[in-house]
């Protein structure tokens, strides 16, 4: 009798890549290829895509101000009751205290554009966690749970 893999055992997934918005498809490819191969429904795989897109554009526009030559991080660590996604850059920080929820109503009315990364994040993710490691590097890590 063959043994059956669990597709949810412990696993790492690394991605280091060019910060360019044409990157962002592979991104999101690797990041829903792996949401899918362990298990999560399509709607769930879908939003584990748009925060990570979410968080991956705010770097290359925010941290590195479009600039192609830096680089992101994108590791996936897969537990068995979680999957967590740590995006890493070295670009310029910011404070995530200071970002207001923004007022949807308003938001709409005024028929604006972009600046609902973080609450979108927020509201797809189960956990999300901002974080400078060593000083210099931003981290933003995301957990969606089983």
């Amino acid at each position: 009798m063959k043994a059956v893999k669990n597709p949810r055992a412990k696993k790492k997934y690394h991605l280091r890549i060019p910060s360019q918005t044409e990157n962002l498809e592979i991104i999101r490819e690797f990041v829903t290829g792996i949401a899918r191969k362990v298990g999560f429904p399509e709607d769930d795989a879908s939003k584990i895509e748009i925060a990570v897109d979410e968080a991956c554009t705010n770097v290359i526009e925010h941290a590195y101000n479009k600039d192609e030559r830096k680089l992101i991080d994108i590791v996936i660590q897969i537990d068995p009751q979680k999957f967590t996604i740590t995006i890493t850059d070295q670009g310029k920080g910011f404070d995530p205290d200071k970002v207001k929820t923004p007022d949807m109503k308003k938001y709409l009315e005024e028929m604006r554009v972009g600046g609902l990364g973080i609450f979108l994040m927020q509201t797809l993710m189960d956990e999300i966690d901002f974080d400078v490691v060593g000083g210099r590097k931003n981290q933003v890590k995301m957990v969606k749970y089983f």
